[in-house]
């Protein structure tokens, strides 16, 4: 099965979750390869998608499996992904591209077939892709206006700052207690400023975070102003907004099951990751201390600022899919505007 589509090539060690991985926004100018060879076993399940479509541009599998062993399966992927018009491709040796990308880097890529022309047109085609350091994606996958996700029993007010955020994040932090007013990628940060927050959250969300110098510029002001809690790229937000910067990774970190170390309490965290920048360390001011590090490269995993009440995660401490052991970073949020 195969439909056109371009991206970059990505690939991911999650064994389950496919669902949650194509609807993550943070995917969003994607081709996802998943090096599990089966996919699509359990289905489609309404609750567990991230957004309400797939963002990924394409998927790359070993295998897809058309008729769900689900007794609640709605509907199956290939069918799910075909409504949303997302590109497939099967039969592949998902081994061999994943080692590929491990040695060449992630890289722009095309989903080509002899209908779109010859195979050296398809070559220069994908010679000509963007690469992803550089893109700005936010405004793509962001809300387009402010809402709001009520709470009855809120005991804080957040402004939620949306890059491209996950549907099982915004529901640990509202469950953490919190009333939540989610704005656009481009909003100013007086409007996160207003009297009645008590704090400000910084979303996941695709692309370079230094391309995009004015949510730069706008969370550099929320800085000093409320507690703040940035996950992914509102880690590398913050970073550059404290005076750092990132870097693209060679191959990003994607998976269920990847190693950080808390420098603080040394306990070790499996965590799910879905990124392909970094915050360079070498560059963060010396009142920011480094408060994890991944256990395979030695990346930043997470921040904090000495004196402010400021922190970040790279990874994703929902873990949707995935193990929770990072899951008590949205009560140290609570604990922290509580002060």
């Amino acid at each position: 099965m195969c439909i056109g589509g371009s991206g970059e090539a990505v690939f991911i060690t999650s064994m389950t979750g496919y669902q949650e991985i194509l609807t993550d926004p943070s995917f969003c100018g994607q081709l996802v390869t998943m090096t599990f060879p089966e996919q699509g076993i359990y289905g489609i399940h309404r609750g567990l998608q991230e957004a309400d479509h797939p963002w990924a541009r394409g998927l790359l599998c070993r295998r897809l499996t058309c008729t769900p062993d689900h007794a609640f399966a709605e509907t199956d992927v290939a069918n799910w992904l075909k409504r949303h018009r997302i590109p497939v491709m099967t039969e592949l040796d998902t081994r061999a591209i994943t080692l590929r990308i491990r040695d060449k880097g992630a890289q722009p890529a095309i989903i080509w077939t002899e209908g779109d022309g010859s195979l050296e047109e398809g070559i220069q085609r994908a010679s000509e892709l963007p690469d992803m350091a550089g893109q700005a994606l936010c405004s793509e996958v962001s809300c387009k206006e402010r809402w709001e996700m009520p709470n009855p029993d809120a005991k804080f007010r957040v402004a939620v700052l949306d890059g491209g955020i996950k549907a099982s994040i915004l529901k640990l932090l509202h469950g953490a207690g919190m009333h939540l007013e989610i704005f656009p990628w481009d909003a100013p940060a007086s409007e996160m400023l207003a009297p009645r927050f008590d704090g400000v959250f910084l979303s996941n969300g695709p692309g370079d975070p230094a391309a995009l110098p004015s949510m730069q510029h706008e969370v550099a002001r929320l800085v000093g102003n409320r507690p703040i809690f940035g996950i992914c790229l509102g880690l590398q937000l913050l970073a550059h907004a404290l005076g750092g910067k990132t870097f693209k990774l060679p191959f990003g970190h994607r998976g269920a099951n990847q190693p950080v170390i808390d420098l603080r309490s040394k306990q070790i965290e499996i965590t799910a990751q879905n990124h392909g920048f970094a915050v360079d360390d070498d560059s963060l001011p010396s009142d920011v201390e480094v408060t994890h590090r991944h256990l395979s490269d030695g990346t930043v995993e997470g921040m904090r600022h000495k004196t402010m009440p400021i922190f970040g995660l790279q990874h994703h401490p929902e873990a949707s899919p995935g193990p929770h052991d990072a899951r008590g970073a949205f009560a140290k949020f609570a604990e922290m505007m509580a002060r």
